[in-house]
């Protein structure tokens, strides 16, 4: 007997409001053909697992990650391109890897394609590890006797999100590294260079200005409390972290990463063009658009916009098209509804998907460049701005003090 797995999900119901729930299956497929069977529109769906466990503590700590997920998709497709069968292919690359995890895995995939079961049915047992999209593309190889052109294709997709997301954290590196030392340094400044100097005007009888003794109290109250501050601090990371682990919570941070200014533009962009690729991808591959929207929805990052795609296939499913319902939702931006609308109607939707996702992929970047390039700018006015005012107010309180003499 198969082992039922519980999820968390939110769908919207018939009058299209947005209910919440748990619920237990056999994966997040068979969760979602249950929600459809109650009438309800999937949202999200997302396993619930235990605070603590062993598989999720192995899953932490043994991280596969997504360069030897490429590699294997690589590998076999030689295998396979070499005239090799899939099931001494999948043994080969088993014996070759070095993650205990991944060879695990491995191992039981090999033990599921051995009983007759598909490989891309096989791989769509591990969401965490294999993408349910690029499971649909291989199992779109599968039927078509191209499996090894398709997982070339799937490895290709993985480099250029891996690049962009590589290119983007080390771009934001430094930045990062400058704004946390200036914290630290102004810290130091406040707890404890300020105060050492009012002790000493204070024996001299020195009268500080207002703005010192402000920063001087501040600075007290920090030392005195730090203890506190410390707990309270990690008291309300805590419940903010429990509060985002929550549907509504999800739903939440999500909006918020959407409509922060020139950051939600850019997590925006890289959103839809992810979907277009994925749109584009699978739709060439022979899928009906009805069947890949559902797909997006469930490998969507965020909640906001899985809810608009939710809209986007009921409308669908009404003969509406894909750029009509899709011009109704401010998320998806004009630019790419009307090039959408270009290609139903010249027959060639799966070549502009691709072109709008490539564009948007190009947007993002250069979004990217010009937000880091005004990151040293604003830091140093901040910090330039907050060290000044220290030094003008010791320099004030100085000129006091002289004047006195």
């Amino acid at each position: 007997m198969e082992d039922k797995i519980t999820y968390q999900y939110v769908a919207r119901n018939s009058k299209g409001a947005l209910v919440k729930g748990k619920l237990s299956a056999a994966s997040d497929s068979a969760a979602a053909e249950m929600l459809s069977y109650t009438g309800y529109e999937t949202v999200s769906i997302k396993q619930i697992v235990p605070f603590f466990s062993m598989d999720k503590l192995r899953d932490n700590l043994f991280v596969i990650k997504p360069a030897v997920i490429i590699l294997f998709y690589r590998q076999l497709a030689l295998m396979l391109e070499s005239g090799t069968n899939i099931i001494s292919s999948l043994e080969l690359l088993q014996k070759q890897i070095d993650s205990r995890t991944f060879k695990k895995v491995l191992g039981e995939i090999v033990v599921d394609v051995r009983g007759g079961n598909q490989l891309s049915t096989a791989l769509a047992k591990y969401p965490k590890i294999f993408s349910q999209v690029y499971c649909q593309l291989i199992s779109v190889g599968e039927q078509s006797g191209d499996l090894d052109v398709l997982l070339n294709q799937v490895a290709d997709y993985m480099e250029r999100e891996i690049a962009t997301v590589k290119a983007t954290k080390s771009a934001l590196m430094m930045p990062g590294i400058t704004a946390g030392i200036s914290v630290l340094v102004i810290g130091l400044l406040v707890v404890y260079i300020l105060p050492s100097f009012a002790g000493m005007y204070e024996a001299l009888g020195a009268e500080l200005p207002p703005v010192a003794m402000l920063l001087i109290a501040f600075g007290e109250a920090v030392k005195s409390n730090i203890l506190y501050i410390l707990m309270g601090i990690a008291v309300i990371s805590g419940m903010i972290i429990f509060y985002i682990k929550t549907p509504g919570g999800r739903y939440q941070l999500d909006k918020l990463l959407l409509n922060i200014p020139r950051l939600g533009r850019v997590r925006l962009l890289g959103e839809l063009a992810r979907y277009c690729r994925s749109m584009s991808l699978l739709f060439r591959a022979g899928m009906p658009l009805t069947d890949v929207v559902p797909m997006l929805i469930r490998g969507s990052n965020n909640m906001l916009l899985a809810g608009a795609l939710a809209d986007v296939q009921e409308a669908m499913l009404k003969g509406e098209g894909l750029s009509r319902p899709m011009g109704k939702n401010k998320y998806f931006l004009p630019m790419m509804v009307q090039l959408i609308e270009v290609g139903e109607e010249t027959g060639n939707l799966e070549s502009t998907l691709m072109t709008i996702a490539r564009s948007y992929e190009a947007e993002a970047e250069d979004k990217i460049r010009s937000l880091i390039a005004l990151i040293p700018p604003t830091l140093t006015l901040v910090i330039g701005g907050l060290v000044g005012l220290i030094a003008v107010t010791l320099i004030s309180a100085m000129s006091s003090m002289y004047g006195d003499f």
